[in-house]
């Protein structure tokens, strides 16, 4: 029996940042990648998101012991995760990833900043999707424009905007799972959204606080961060959190031209692999760090076991 504590969580969770052009410019965006002199992200080609998910898919498939990750931690399913950007300002390649995974057997989730959601869309969306993730860092027009959280037009979601998609998305599909996104920034701090979280009742409402991977603006203190968490406290039933350190290395994150990436601890900017689609998944992924136990710290309440 070996001696070697093996973490177990339901699923892996592989990040593909699709594109990193957003219709909103929030001034912390850490979504800019070096192209590495790419011409074109992944997301317009059809035959590289079939190839691209197919040798993630093969890869990263539970039980296979020539991925490093398996001898620290077991998964027992595989869920692709589109983020950006925003993914759905290409709605129709987007489903195509989202189409192709789910033939392959991965479950899927999309993170979005909600603005492109229609009812037509929910309609052929939700029904492949295990989680909705909505990226929501206020309630307050204002403090949406000062970050950035608008459109050209200026224009950001209301409440009942996201009351009535939310409500769409899980009466087509009812096992549809909910997540809000908040970024914690020297703008929103200061704000209560108890209400607001209570109201949209996310099965998982992530606390983040604002990564200084691109710039400082916006950057706040431990104490500033530490208050906004306190103030939400009573919401542990749905709270995660993670500061900066969290996010280092405990995340599988592969750019929008197929290479997987990473934070550097302590540095801007991100480390890159070669392009999966050039040499394949498994050496590309020799070549940046990621923990796994950090990756299932980020789990906790939902760690099938601790085997040893």
């Amino acid at each position: 029996m070996s001696l070697t504590p093996t973490m177990s969580v339901r699923e892996l969770v592989v990040n593909w940042h699709v594109t990193e052009v957003c219709n909103y410019g929030c001034r912390y965006c850490y979504a800019k990648w070096d192209d590495g002199g790419s011409t074109q992200e992944l997301i317009h080609d059809g035959a590289a998101i079939k190839a691209l998910v197919e040798e993630v898919g093969r890869f990263f498939k539970p039980g296979n012991s020539g991925n490093p990750l398996w001898a620290g931690m077991h998964w027992t399913s595989l869920r692709l995760n589109l983020a950006g950007g925003e993914p759905l300002l290409y709605a129709e390649k987007a489903l195509d990833v989202i189409r192709h995974a789910r033939r392959l057997g991965l479950e899927t989730s999309i993170i979005s900043n909600g603005s492109r959601l229609t009812p037509a869309l929910m309609q052929v969306l939700a029904p492949h999707l295990a989680i909705l993730g909505l990226s929501l860092d206020s309630s307050e027009a204002k403090t949406n424009l000062d970050i950035g959280r608008v459109d050209r037009q200026l224009r950001t979601l209301s409440r009942p905007d996201w009351v009535d998609m939310i409500a769409l998305g899980r009466q087509i599909n009812p096992l549809l799972r909910l997540k809000i996104n908040t970024v914690v920034n020297a703008l929103n701090w200061q704000e209560d959204m108890s209400n607001l979280i209570g109201t949209l009742a996310p099965e998982k409402w992530k606390i983040l606080r604002m990564l200084p991977k691109i710039t400082d603006d916006l950057a706040l203190s431990d104490a500033q961060f530490d208050t906004f968490v306190r103030r939400h406290a009573h919401l542990d039933h749905c709270v995660r959190v993670e500061d900066n350190a969290d996010m280092t290395e405990s995340y599988l994150m592969i750019d929008p031209y197929g290479r997987f990436f990473q934070n550097i601890p302590g540095e801007k900017g991100y480390r890159y692999s070669d392009s999966i689609l050039d040499v394949g998944a498994a050496r590309a992924f020799s070549q940046i760090n990621v923990s796994a136990t950090k990756f299932c710290s980020r789990y906790t309440g939902e760690l099938a076991d601790l085997k040893v």
